[in-house]
């Protein structure tokens, strides 16, 4: 018998592959709760499958069961009294519990009665859980709300806990992801512009996700996710995607497909609760969010090679177990480590390792140890201290960090590898400003100073300066280290051999095309405009060079080309800049000013960085001026006349309508410190200053630049940063 095109061709075939991969399906009853395992719909526990799961999975030291039923009864009232108010609240609290496990009374004669930790999850043994979906599944509203009670589709239960829930639509329906979203929001309570309560927020208590779908498209999220952030999961890995359609009968795997074979086989399933789901600060709210298909991927193909790949000793030469991971920016890189560390702490051969994450510039540090926290484990972060009267500089606490054995999560700054020995700053180069500022150098190279194969360094952002000398220090003191690189940034030329020969072969990789396709970045739309960069009379100064010169060995005439005729000395060029400067802001002006955005230039060094600042207000001043003296004819005219003047003369009329914003809009260069910087751009590398305009920068363009709320609205329209 048919039951529509949503049921015959969405939550039919669902289960159908759930059963496939071990799932038990148990059909639901809007009108018998006994039909589900419940005494009431008010309840949202499956009691039988609990109570059975925590009597099978926690074993005495002898393996045999141990817990009755008051005791288990400890359990299940840990869940159902969460003592939280607010949804969000009460799933920290329930995800806790299911992570970590409960209290209950202890036995006698067994650890002198101490409380033992009963677990909810046999998370080692997936097959020692109990999987079971049901469709229907009606769960009662508290009362005094229009709906007397909701019942999404599907609802995945381990051991009778509601971990997952499924809204599925008809494909024939009018945008029917947008409308399983929006019912997903509904029954948890979470759509805003609804003032009173229409679902029923206990059965997301322990939600760890939910799914949209209409078979060709399906997408998850959490119940704190908008509709935006609802994404594809694209891959089945570990399995293979063949063979999962082969075992479907397929020739094509659908969206739908995909997902339940990537996210909710058992194994998968229980992997992304431990592992892959966590609660963040995001504009100013805490949201949940579970991984994305590409961070699952990367972090089980980083675990497979570090136990597969050959240590240092059984290789002879280097350590097979790390890599490059590629993933373009903005795709979660640092979750990405967030989440392996995580799953290392998890894996007995792995969970002992010390790990230290490295990075080259302080804001990066800073946003990596912030995500961190999510671990749960203590951070070292590696800083000059004062111990008593003597100053102590942060290398030297690294180096004491470093030696120390046993596991531990590590964060430093690649400039703590370097010495004045090994390189000295370039100038240019962004580093920690301020820290060892007033300590003495470190003269000599790092001595080794741990020997263990049980470590890990996960380096971000690895095709930077993580190629030098500083490296080399790094690998001296670690000569038996894991070393993984995380980029975003294409690796190139010399830089990609170097890389390679530091981290090894590629581990994942996620390209900003893949990124743009699954919407979890903008498309970036490429205009091509160019400016010459050409030295005035350079063809004399080629000749007067090799004329003054000419005793000198080619050898000797390329090092002095090197030194003193670089790039830098070109591309940092005042009329350069202004040139460039005066491009940008009329095409700002015209095409991105009109749309209330911001814009971001991305510059060639800090120095040039520092100086398109003021290229770019002088761009602004005359503009402004051009603008205040237009011919008020021309100003009066309507739009088809103004299409109808010259291009430069349209450009200025359409300008004078943004003349307010444009006189309020400002400038600044956003970029790190250097020891040896010039004490006057100190106003642009101090971190407080650098943080506070970063926050004003996110802040929407001002409607109106005489009357705004400064916490809502910024004029810093502008940033300028270094290119990495």
């Amino acid at each position: 018998m048919s039951h529509g095109p949503e049921y015959d061709y969405v939550e039919q075939p669902f289960i159908a592959q759930l059963e496939g991969m071990g799932w038990v399906c148990t059909p639901g009853d809007v009108d018998i709760p006994a039909a589900t395992g419940r005494e009431s719909f008010r309840e949202v526990l499956l009691s039988g499958d609990l109570h059975a799961a925590l009597r099978r999975i926690n074993l005495d030291g002898a393996g045999q069961e141990w817990l009755d039923d008051g005791r288990i009864q400890q359990a299940v009232n840990a869940l159902q009294r969460l003592d939280a108010v607010r949804l969000l609240e009460a799933n920290q609290k329930a995800t806790e519990l299911l992570l970590k496990g409960t209290t209950v009374d202890g036995v006698e004669g067994w650890d002198q009665g101490r409380g033992r930790t009963v677990h909810f999850f046999d998370w080692e043994r997936p097959e020692n859980n109990t999987f079971r979906v049901i469709n229907q599944f009606r769960v009662d509203e508290p009362g005094g709300q229009a709906k007397r009670f909701i019942a999404p589709d599907l609802v995945l239960f381990v051991n009778g806990i509601p971990l997952v829930v499924v809204e599925c639509k008809s494909p024939y329906e009018a945008e029917p992801l947008e409308q399983a979203i929006d019912q997903l929001q509904r029954y948890a309570n979470q759509r805003d512009w609804v003032d009173d309560n229409e679902g029923n927020e206990r059965l997301f208590h322990t939600g760890q996700f939910s799914v949209a779908t209409c078979f060709e498209h399906a997408r998850a999220g959490t119940f704190t996710s908008e509709a935006v952030h609802y994404l594809e999961w694209k891959d089945t890995s570990p399995a293979p995607m063949a063979e999962v359609a082969a075992a479907l009968g397929r020739e094509r795997l659908s969206s739908q497909d995909i997902l339940v074979a990537g996210m909710l086989r058992p194994a998968h399933l229980l992997d992304i609760v431990r592992h892959f789901t966590l609660f963040q600060p995001v504009g100013g709210r805490i949201v949940k969010i579970v991984c994305r298909y590409q961070q699952f991927r990367a972090v089980q193909r980083a675990v497979a090679r570090m136990h597969t790949g050959a240590t240092r000793a059984q290789d002879g030469e280097l350590d097979r177990r790390g890599g490059i991971v590629w993933h373009t920016q903005g795709s979660g890189k640092s979750l990405t480590m967030v989440f392996l560390i995580r799953k290392m702490r998890s894996d007995p051969a792995l969970r002992r390792f010390k790990v230290v994450v490295v990075t080259d510039r302080k804001d990066l540090q800073k946003q990596l140890a912030d995500t961190a926290v999510l671990t749960d484990e203590a951070l070292t972060i590696v800083r000059a201290e004062k111990r008593g009267l003597r100053a102590v500089p942060s290398v030297e606490v690294l180096k004491e960090t470093l030696a120390r054995p046993g596991k531990d999560l590590v964060f430093a700054m690649i400039q703590k590898y370097r010495s004045e020995k090994d390189g000295a700053d370039n100038g240019d180069e962004e580093t920690d400003a301020d820290e060892d500022e007033g300590l003495p150098p470190m003269l000599e190279p790092f001595p080794v100073l741990n020997e263990s194969s049980d470590i890990l360094i996960l380096v971000d952002e690895a095709h930077r300066s993580h190629t030098n000398t500083a490296h080399g220090n790094m690998l001296q003191a670690l000569p038996n280290c894991v070393r993984i690189g995380f980029t975003g940034t294409p690796i190139i030329m010399g830089a990609k051999k170097r890389t390679h020969e530091i981290f090894g072969e590629f581990i994942d990789r996620y390209t900003i095309q893949q990124s743009e396709a699954d919407g979890a970045t903008v498309p970036i739309l490429y205009e091509g405009r160019t400016t010459e960069g050409a030295v005035k009379g350079g063809g004399r100064i080629d000749q007067l060079f090799e004329d003054m010169l000419a005793d000198r060995t080619p050898e000797e005439l390329e090092a002095i080309k090197k030194k003193y005729a670089t790039k830098g000395s070109v591309m940092e060029a005042t009329a350069l800049l202004d040139a460039k400067a005066h491009d940008m802001l009329a095409h700002y002006v015209a095409n991105v000013l009109p749309n209330a955005f911001k814009a971001q230039v991305v510059a060639v060094s800090r120095r040039a960085a520092l100086r398109y600042r003021k290229s770019l207000e002088e761009a602004r001043t005359e503009l402004v001026a051009e603008l205040e003296t237009l011919d008020p004819a021309l100003l009066a005219l309507d739009d088809d006349a103004v299409d109808r003047l010259d291009p430069e003369q349209a450009f200025l009329v359409r300008a004078h309508r943004f003349l307010p914003k444009l006189r309020a809009i400002e400038f600044a260069p956003i970029i790190s410190g250097s020891n040896n910087d010039d004490p006057a751009w100190r106003e642009w590398t101090e971190r407080a200053k650098v943080d506070a305009r970063i926050a004003r920068f996110k802040r929407a363009l001002p409607a109106d630049p005489a009357d705004y709320d400064p916490k809502k609205a910024d004029p810093l329209a502008f940033i300028i940063v270094k290119s990495m």
